[in-house]
């Protein structure tokens, strides 16, 4: 009886061992406990890995301590919140709904490619769903090759907030795909921007390419290359819902209908905008907008620089004209808290913070005039 007596305690005891181990590979192996008060803090690499493999922290806050660097990798589906499942356009698998705070770091040389195998919510984040956000994240070096859905930073963003991020590299794919976002709905996009160069074939844009129902784009910006066939544009390919306070540099080039310097093809609201990029196509082709549908108003293009006098939507200026403070300020744009401008020398930009903002923490309070005061007091 002694004997089975130890048997069943050791067996007992090796269980609990099993568990044990179990439970150290979960989300315990990250500093932190996933509030907001006390975010899972990634630290290193190894530390990112874990991240990305456990779905378990994809519902909590977390907080990027550390430049991440992935040069080596090539993954063949999202990094983080991936679909499962490539043979139906509808996402497979567990989204991301928490809180990615970037802490101003940056993730560099992330590598995506299917190498054909037509996958598809391909980004960082191949799904962003619900009240989640990421924020104050950078991504240099960015390489990302699908087929559907594809973007630097987030494939598909369904009613979540993205803000202060920016990616720099190429993005391709076919249907929507963007610099920054594939495709959004009811996500709120702001404060970001994209550069490089980004190609597809239907819904393609240098920052997101399909802007879809109750979105939002604002105070945000895109550059470099883009190109594709139809519903082509530099900032947004396909808008259905509202952008803001925004604009494009990049050369635009499209083989089909829709290319526009900004927007390719619009049905919603698009407000103080404009876009300089030279612009390529054959059908419904225009400085700004290749069609429109939608509401717009003090938008702007230099006729020059696009090599279009023409655009469904916006109002035509000169180069000398789009570098005039007084061109935008007479039709209603903020140049002290979103905008600024060197006076003839360059294109309105947008400011990182508003004019009064001293301690750069994003608000005007009564800190900052403190700050003022006692800059006064030290030259008196």
């Amino acid at each position: 009886m002694a004997g089975m007596k130890n048997s069943n305690l050791w067996g007992k005891i090796a269980v609990f061992l099993i568990i044990l181990g179990v439970c150290a590979g979960t989300a315990m192996a990250l500093s932190g406990s996933g509030t907001e008060a006390d975010p899972w803090r990634i630290t290193s690499l190894a530390d990112f890995d874990d991240f990305a493999a456990d779905a378990n922290y994809w519902d909590d806050y977390t907080r990027l301590e550390t430049d991440v660097n992935l040069a080596g990798r090539i993954y063949t589906t999202a990094v983080i919140a991936p679909d499962v499942d490539s043979t139906n356009l509808i996402y497979d698998g567990i989204g991301f709904t928490g809180v990615f705070d970037g802490n101003d770091h940056k993730i560099m040389h992330l590598t995506i490619n299917d190498g054909g195998a037509g996958n598809r919510y391909l980004a960082l984040f191949g799904s962003q769903i619900g009240a989640s956000e990421v924020r104050d994240l950078g991504l240099e070096g960015t390489s990302v090759r699908g087929e559907r859905i594809v973007g630097g930073l987030v494939g598909y963003n369904y009613y979540g907030t993205i803000s202060d991020c920016y990616s720099r590299g190429g993005v391709s794919g076919s249907d929507n795909v963007g610099g920054l976002v594939g495709w959004t709905i009811g996500g709120d996009l702001s404060d970001s921007h994209s550069a490089g160069v980004v190609g597809g074939t239907e819904n393609v844009g240098g920052l997101v390419g399909y802007n879809s129902r109750d979105s939002s784009v604002t105070n945000s910006y895109s550059s470099g290359f883009v190109s594709g066939m139809d519903y082509v544009g530099g900032l947004v390919g396909h808008n259905l819902a509202t952008i803001r306070n925004c604009y494009s540099t990049g050369s635009v080039a499209g083989t089909g209908k829709c290319i526009g310097g900004l927007v390719g093809r619009n049905y919603g609201g698009i407000s103080k905008c404009y876009s300089v990029g030279e612009v390529t196509g054959v059908n419904y082709v225009g400085g700004l907008m290749g069609k429109n549908d939608g509401v717009v108003g003090s938008n702007f293009w230099d006729v020059h620089t696009s090599g279009w006098a023409t655009s469904d939507g916006g109002i035509p200026k000169t180069t000398t004209e789009m570098k005039t403070q007084s061109i935008f300020a007479h039709a209603g744009w903020d140049f002290i808290e979103i905008w600024n401008i060197g006076e003839n020398q360059t294109y309105p930009y947008l400011r990182t913070v508003p004019a009064g903002d001293i301690n750069k923490d994003k608000t005007v309070n009564f800190l900052d005039l403190c700050i003022i005061a006692q800059q006064w007091c030290n030259q008196e």
